[in-house]
């Protein structure tokens, strides 16, 4: 009679602490979220909280708790503020079931093939991944052969680093979530995460560099020219109708494909 495998054991929650966090919050944080993790239908193969206490004593609501699962290679994320830090856990339990709940909803009801997306869904699917090798096709036969519009996520900085190391890209194109601008974020020369876009890191991300102040405002054909000149895998610019951002990339085929930020 053949064994049955045992199930994956649920993945650890990797706890990080910013500022002066309360005695015991860590903990009460770790058990929450493993309790959701518990709840999951789908394999969670990585676990992230972090605390966040703001040195401002006049900022209101200066405990922020944040979590991002990988839920089988799809991100899911929740954040919660309050007085306190241990509140900011209770709403965070709350909201990362929610969300994963409606995570689960979506999977069960999304499209049987890859590579297919409603009007302005951001499926990171759809995203570019890291290739190893591109075709060599001279610039002038390059085409832009594959447009998306996205509706993009409003994410700290941090967190689209997070999902976009989770999910191997080469960018991440978001929402900064205090500025409401455009930013992208990728690994530089040196391995490091860097932002680009007129964001200022947050001071409690240390792990981000700023790379510019601004995006250059460009149209398309003066995108991809200097795309050719720079001689990098992608280039971040505003559309100058819009200001929105948009990143106009190199294919794995040697062609381009343009991502832009759907208009709200």
């Amino acid at each position: 009679m053949a064994s049955r495998r045992a199930p994956a054991a649920p993945a650890p929650v990797e706890v990080t602490q910013r500022g002066e966090v309360p005695a015991g919050a860590a903990d009460h944080a770790r058990s929450k979220v493993e309790h959701v993790v518990r709840l999951a239908h789908e394999p969670i193969l990585a676990a992230r909280v972090v605390l966040t206490m703001s040195p401002d004593p006049a900022v209101e609501r200066s405990a922020r708790a944040e979590a991002s699962f990988d839920v089988n290679g799809t991100p899911v994320r929740a954040h919660a503020v309050a007085d306190d830090m241990f509140a900011a856990v209770d709403l965070l339990e709350e909201k990362l079931e929610r969300n994963l709940v409606q995570h689960g909803d979506r999977q069960r009801s999304r499209h049987r093939w890859i590579g297919e997306a409603s009007t302005h869904e951001w499926r990171h699917g759809d995203l570019p991944t890291q290739r190893t090798a591109t075709f060599p096709r001279p610039p002038e036969q390059r085409e832009v052969v594959r447009r998306k519009s996205f509706a993009l996520q409003e994410l700290t900085p941090d967190e689209a680093a997070f999902d976009m190391d989770l999910l191997g890209h080469d960018f991440y194109l978001f929402t900064d979530l205090r500025s409401g601008k455009d930013a992208v974020v990728y690994r530089n020369g040196d391995g490091r995460f860097a932002l680009q876009g007129d964001v200022v890191p947050y001071a409690e991300h240390e792990t981000l560099v700023s790379a510019s102040s601004a995006a250059p405002s460009l149209s398309e054909a003066d995108a991809i020219a200097r795309l050719n000149l720079s001689g990098e895998g992608f280039l971040f610019y505003l559309d100058p109708d819009s200001g929105r951002g948009r990143v106009l990339y190199l294919r794995y085929d040697g062609h381009y494909g343009l991502i832009t930020a759907a208009e709200s």
